[in-house]
């Protein structure tokens, strides 16, 4: 998805800021809304709640170490929604997010297509645990209605984004590695830095430990096929860290593989000390511990940079 400045427009209807909120591009006649499962009653008596849409069933699972999302489509969004609010076996949301138009131009097609979209840039993304049973079908669709469904989607993932909810957004940005690491640094090789710092990669090196990963907005993603060390230092598994560290392997984010734990999927850590900490299974200062392809530290990329920018006072 093509990024670019663009204005939204967060509208309160019932001026609570806690309560449903729709949240609307100026340019696009697709708007979201943010429904909390206690105010279903609320929807139902709106007139959107009469329209086709697709929507996503946003809650919490405390058996998994994500949230979780059920995509779905409707010719009436109040009715079905209803449907799951009374359903035994959809009481893992607390909140729906539905999408629809202003206009009332989306027809079950639209819908269905936006449905199969979205479970498979779900999917792909792994942020959240997809509740859907199997990837849905796509509809037969004419080019130029494919094209029209490809626009409506990128306006829904920049609303649910927005809204809180980067469902179809990736952790980590895909790119072709060096041919060069850490501890093999050719002399003149290009600069990772020159690369936009969302591509660039990071080590971090360790007894039976070797972790690559991308320092993001968000935090720092250490990328699937990532090793960590097996045996903890001693006291590190009542750490926080260390928990977190039980709970991935409990949830069998890390595998057994050998001489090391292996990291099956891309993972956020809110600060680049926690991700080392579970790569390296002992105490450790992230800052220091990451680094580039030449070596230099993720303080000496970021932190010190940012301030020989900013200036003396």
């Amino acid at each position: 998805m093509t990024q670019r400045p663009r204005t939204i427009q967060i509208f309160l209807p019932a001026g609570d800021p806690r309560g449903i909120r729709v949240a609307a591009l100026t340019t696009s006649i697709v708007q979201v809304m943010e429904v909390p499962r206690p105010l279903m009653s609320q929807f139902l008596q709106m007139p959107e709640s009469k329209q086709v849409g697709v929507y996503y069933l946003i809650g919490d699972d405390e058996e998994k170490d994500q949230l979780s999302v059920y995509v779905g489509q409707t010719g009436s969004l109040g009715k079905r929604l209803n449907e799951h609010d009374l359903d035994p076996k959809r009481e893992f949301w607390n909140r729906a997010l539905v999408a629809l138009s202003l206009t009332h131009s989306l027809t079950q097609t639209h819908a269905m297509y936006l449905e199969w979209c979205s479970i498979q840039q779900a999917n792909n993304a792994q942020r959240y645990s997809v509740e859907n049973g199997n990837a849905g079908s796509k509809p037969y669709t004419p080019a130029s209605l494919e094209a029209d469904c490809q626009e409506i989607f990128d306006t829904i993932r920049t609303l649910v984004a927005t809204m809180g909810q980067p469902i179809f957004e990736p952790l980590a940005v895909r790119r072709t590695e060096p041919a060069f690491s850490p501890t093999n640094t050719v002399a003149g090789a290009a600069d990772p830095m020159n690369s936009a710092d969302a591509d660039m990669l990071l080590y971090c090196e360790g007894p039976s430990a070797s972790a690559k990963a991308q320092y993001t907005e968000e935090g720092l993603v250490v990328l699937k096929g990532s090793n960590g060390r097996i045996e903890a230092a001693p006291s590190f598994g009542h750490k926080s860290a260390g928990k977190n560290r039980q709970r991935l392997i409990d949830s069998g984010v890390l595998l057994l593989d050998g001489s090391s734990y292996v990291f099956q999927k891309d993972v956020l850590f809110g600060s680049p000390s926690g991700a080392s900490k579970v790569v390296l299974a002992r105490s450790s200062n992230g800052w220091t511990e990451w680094k580039d392809a030449s070596g230099k530290t993720l303080d000496e990329l970021k932190r010190q940079k940012s301030n020989a920018a900013e200036g003396p006072d």
